[in-house]
């Protein structure tokens, strides 16, 4: 019963990671008040609007603008904060590949600082070395259940009268050092994609407290009197449910993680990631970890091989944002070895699983444990 999948053992979870989204009752009632009422195919309905004082109020921010994705609601951040061609955009290292290139689609250079060797988030303590007075906006992620400090970034961020741009797209309904993730920014993102956890296959949403960035944005994005790329009623019909239980979902999820950390103690080389920030809750769209190969026994491939062979959602990391690209399209602020450390080692478990009941997570400790007891067979396969 011991034997890896991998290697023609049984597997933990026979059928695989858990479907996302799931079914729901009240994402299903939603649709079929929207096809009941005929507000589904039109252009100015009132989902969409409803969804955008829905979102103000759980952000605790006056001003929402919806529109088709998370990336486009990045770009339009970045050029509602006035990055031009020839400004520099500093982020970290360690990121969303598409936040690199909203950066380079507008003409502006990305700098690249280094990351938190705890949880492979941008390091606030990295930004003063980066900042000079081509320096137009810090774009910042939190990423994989890590979570920036936000308070010593916007302490860094307003002494030199630089706005920030807060990407919550993993933490979404998290919370940072008391406040919703996505608030601290002078905008902050949020994407409805696929496998979010406020999931409408696609769509996005930019948070702003300032009017004049919001109406910025909403004109980048409008042509004549309509908006280009929008959120449409479908997808804002079955988002506003989904707002209404996210609070105890993000509860249940960081309970997950609790367990499955407690789960794991016995297991050496995989490092749940760790936070500085103080009062701050993650929402765990991705579960972080740093898998030390030889503590371990196995090489990151085939760790995530041998996790999805058992039925559990894992994967690597990001690929650091320097790695394989000319020095002509960035800018390195100093040493990015933590970012490159992130690169090598950083393994992460999806989040739906996390949804599911205690036991559902006690798998997934059941299946680390199992492939790391098999650690030298799997390495002579």
């Amino acid at each position: 019963m011991d034997d890896p999948a991998i290697l023609g053992g049984p597997p933990v979870r026979p059928d695989g990671p858990p479907d996302w989204p799931m079914a729901e009752p009240a994402v299903r009632a939603s649709l079929e008040a929207a096809i009941a009422d005929g507000s589904w195919g039109k252009y100015q309905g009132p989902a969409v609007p409803a969804l955008e004082e829905a979102l103000a109020a759980f952000q605790c921010v006056p001003h929402v603008l919806t529109c088709a994705s998370g990336t486009l609601a990045g770009e339009a951040a970045l050029r509602a904060l006035g990055v031009r061609a020839g400004d520099e955009v500093i982020l970290s290292a360690y990121d969303y590949e598409a936040n690199f290139l909203n950066v380079h689609a507008i003409g502006a250079r990305p700098v690249l600082v280094d990351v938190d060797p705890c949880n492979a988030n941008l390091d606030p303590d990295r930004l003063e070395a980066a900042i000079t007075p081509t320096t137009k906006a810090i774009l910042v992620s939190h990423l994989h259940g890590g979570i920036v400090p936000m308070s010593r970034l916007r302490e860094i961020a307003d002494r030199h009268g630089i706005p920030v741009l807060e990407d919550a797209a993993q933490a979404t309904g998290a919370t940072v050092e008391g406040r919703r993730a996505g608030s601290w920014g002078d905008v902050g993102i949020v994407s409805f994609g696929g496998s979010k956890l406020l999931s409408a296959g696609r769509g996005g949403a930019l948070f702003t407290s300032k009017p004049e960035l919001l109406q910025r944005a909403r004109l980048w994005l409008s042509r004549g009197i309509q908006q280009w790329a929008a959120l449409s009623e479908l997808q804002a019909c079955v988002l506003l449910p989904q707002l209404s239980r996210l609070p105890e979902r993000t509860a249940h999820r960081r309970k997950q993680v609790v367990l499955l950390h407690d789960q794991l103690g016995d297991v050496l080389g995989l490092t749940l990631f760790e936070n500085s920030a103080a009062d701050c809750e993650p929402a765990y769209y991705k579960v972080g970890f740093f898998l030390d190969a030889d503590r371990f026994g196995l090489d990151r491939e085939l760790f995530v091989k041998a996790m999805r062979a058992e039925g559990i959602a894992f994967d690597v990391g990001f690929r650091a944002l320097q790695m394989g690209r000319g020095a002509s399209r960035f800018r390195a602020a100093g040493s990015l070895e933590h970012a490159e450390t992130a690169h090598a080692r950083v393994v992460m478990l999806h989040h739906p699983v996390l949804s599911l009941g205690p036991e559902e997570v006690e798998k997934v400790a059941l299946a680390v444990r199992k492939t790391y007891r098999n650690a030298e067979r799997l390495r002579g396969s």
